[in-house]
């Protein structure tokens, strides 16, 4: 009896340490339930990477979308297909076009009850079938996709090609759009489910921990900078904070308002993959001619037009998911997008500071920081009204530029002086033409 009793003790303990010793699995759920765009592309992104760094067992994608931007479903695509992890697609209603691309890249495809997937003809934000290049780009990839997961290749494709007739699926004329049922019978989707744990269950993950993957607050904070209506905004700040610190130079508060609305509108977009390092750099060589345009080749010409063409691409090419200038896959729908909200963001800051302009000018902020104000006798004001010599066809060097007025050097003296409306360069010879007290009316030197 003893010896039955220190048996079941070992056995018992052994099953202990066996238990307590396994690792519980995890399982990350990722949700798609809305358009697949850049900040769809970049929850997956963030999500696969957190499962990668956190030995996740498996991820299952819940999918509710009516699809989106190509390129975005191609780039998650690519990344399920790289995945050491298993991905499950499970299908809470619809995954259509690019919903279906991604859906048909995961290792496993489950639907829920009066769900669908298909229709992933390539169509424009009218509604109306994109050109036939992109329908052809679209085909091979779900054929392709199809093929390394298994499936019928021909079958991905008759859900772009409506042109295409497969026997007993799909007659000419009709893409082709799968209820639960028919993706079970054509190999398009392995079980009809009713939640998550039924996927577990059928993936030996019964007893998994499931953790939802969310976004970090500074991640939600980019998504919403993405917005067309706050990128809109943020150029509105760019614009109105470089004309304001233009009309007050050294206050700091505009300029700096329009730098962070720099930094707030191009990083989002930058993480996103829609800024490559040229389209960025592109806007700060824009900002670059402006300011000489202003503070130093005279009038408004070839510097601050290239200055101004600069920005403005830049700020439109951001939002565009081109490939280094090629624009194939970018729809004219989205091109015409982003110059919209560009150009109407800029009209708005014009607006904006012709109207706000003379309302800050009153206003009892601006008095303190510039002389809003005619500084007159009245009021204590007093200006050198002679000098003591008459500096008339005297000879000295522009201490500024010149356009039209500035400060010259005569021996070791400053003074103010002006031009008939002609550029001097610093440190061009001048002559005294006038010599009126408070200021000299000088020409270049011949």
């Amino acid at each position: 009896m003893v010896n039955k009793l220190k048996l079941f003790t070992i056995l018992y303990f052994l099953v202990f340490l066996s238990a307590f010793g396994q690792e519980t699995s995890k399982v990350l759920i990722l949700t798609v339930d809305s358009e697949i765009d850049p900040r769809t592309n970049r929850y997956i992104e963030l999500g696969m990477e957190k499962a990668v760094e956190e030995e996740f067992d498996a991820i299952i994608l819940e999918l509710d979308t009516y699809g989106g931007l190509v390129t975005d479903a191609n780039d998650i695509r690519e990344r399920i297909l790289r995945s050491d992890i298993p991905v499950y697609a499970y299908i809470n209603t619809d995954a259509a076009s690019a919903g279906a691309l991604i859906s048909i890249a995961c290792d496993s495809i489950y639907m829920a009850p009066a769900s669908s997937i298909g229709a992933a003809t390539v169509v424009t934000q009218t509604g109306e079938a994109a050109p036939d290049k992109y329908q052809s780009y679209m085909r091979s990839i779900m054929r392709a996709t199809a093929e390394k997961r298994g499936r019928d290749p021909r079958i991905a494709e008759g859900m772009v090609d409506e042109t295409l007739e497969i026997d007993s699926i799909s007659p000419a004329g009709d893409v082709i759009t799968f209820s639960t049922s028919e993706a079970i019978k054509y190999g398009y989707c392995e079980a009809q489910v009713d939640s998550y744990q039924d996927i577990l269950d059928r993936t030996n993950l019964s007893e998994a921990q499931t953790e939802d993957f969310t976004l970090s607050w500074t991640e939600k904070v980019i998504s919403l900078v993405l917005n067309p209506v706050v990128s809109g905004f943020l150029i509105l700040i760019m614009v109105g904070g470089i004309y304001y610190e233009l009309q007050t130079p050294g206050v700091g508060f505009p300029i700096a308002a329009s730098i962070l609305a720099a930094v707030l509108y191009f990083i989002p977009y930058y993480l996103n993959g829609l800024a490559a390092n040229w389209e960025i750099l592109i806007f700060f060589i824009g900002i670059i001619l402006l300011a000489l345009e202003i503070f130093v080749i005279p009038g408004f010409g070839v510097a601050g037009v290239s200055g101004l063409i600069l920005i403005f691409t830049s700020l439109t090419l951001v939002m565009l998911d081109n490939d280094n200038f090629n624009f194939d896959f970018v729809n004219i729908e989205s091109i015409v997008r982003a110059i919209g909200i560009v150009v109407t963001s800029s009209l708005v800051a014009g607006v904006m500071m012709i109207v706000g302009g003379v309302t800050i000018y009153k206003s009892p902020i601006f008095s303190k920081i510039a002389l809003s104000y005619e500084a007159t006798k009245e009021l204590g004001y007093t200006s050198k009204v002679k000098n003591e010599e008459d500096l008339t066809g005297k000879i000295g060097t522009a201490y500024t530029v010149l356009r039209p007025s500035g400060k010259v050097t005569i021996g070791d003296d400053y003074y103010d002086a002006y031009t008939r409306g002609e550029f001097i360069a610093r440190g061009q010879r001048i002559v005294v033409i006038r010599d009126e007290g408070s200021s000299l009316l000088v020409k270049a030197k011949a």
